[in-house]
């Protein structure tokens, strides 16, 4: 199996607002960087979107190591919040839905195609990459909105 790294950030301008994403993506000598829009967003689901589109592009099961400066995405895989949500039918603890059902599902269907490992690194720190992600998620907000 191919062992890939992956770095994510989601940003948002208002919470709700425009939101941007950002994930790059290395495997040996070769990096890609990629990024994308929203125009009505929150910041967890640009968080979860940057992990979806970056575990999208991968052509076949590999080892990951995914880092995100999100708390939310990375909890939710490695402290069982995800199992939980599964068998309460996607409800929370107070029998609320939980947000980003549709992406969760997606973020899920793909962990069980590759082996990865949830890292959490933290935001806006000395992360090159995780400063890259945030300029990438940044910059699509500048110039969409």
């Amino acid at each position: 199996m191919k062992q890939v790294e992956i770095y994510t950030d989601g940003a948002c301008s208002g919470n709700p607002g425009a939101g941007g994403w950002g994930a790059v993506l290395m495997y040996g000598e070769h990096k890609v960087e990629i990024s994308g829009f929203e125009k009505s967003t929150t910041n967890n689901k640009m968080e979860l979107t940057a992990a979806y589109e970056a575990l999208k592009r991968l052509k076949e099961p590999c080892k990951v190591n995914l880092y995100s400066d999100s708390a939310y995405l990375v909890n939710a895989f490695l402290q069982g919040w995800l199992d939980k949500w599964i068998k309460n039918g996607w409800k929370r603890n107070k029998n609320e839905e939980v947000k980003n059902v549709e992406l969760w599902k997606e973020l899920v269907r793909l962990a069980d195609t590759h082996e990865i490992k949830w890292i959490k690194v933290k935001g806006h720190a000395d992360n090159v990459y995780n400063n890259r992600c945030d300029k990438l998620a940044t910059d699509e907000i500048k110039k969409n909105s």
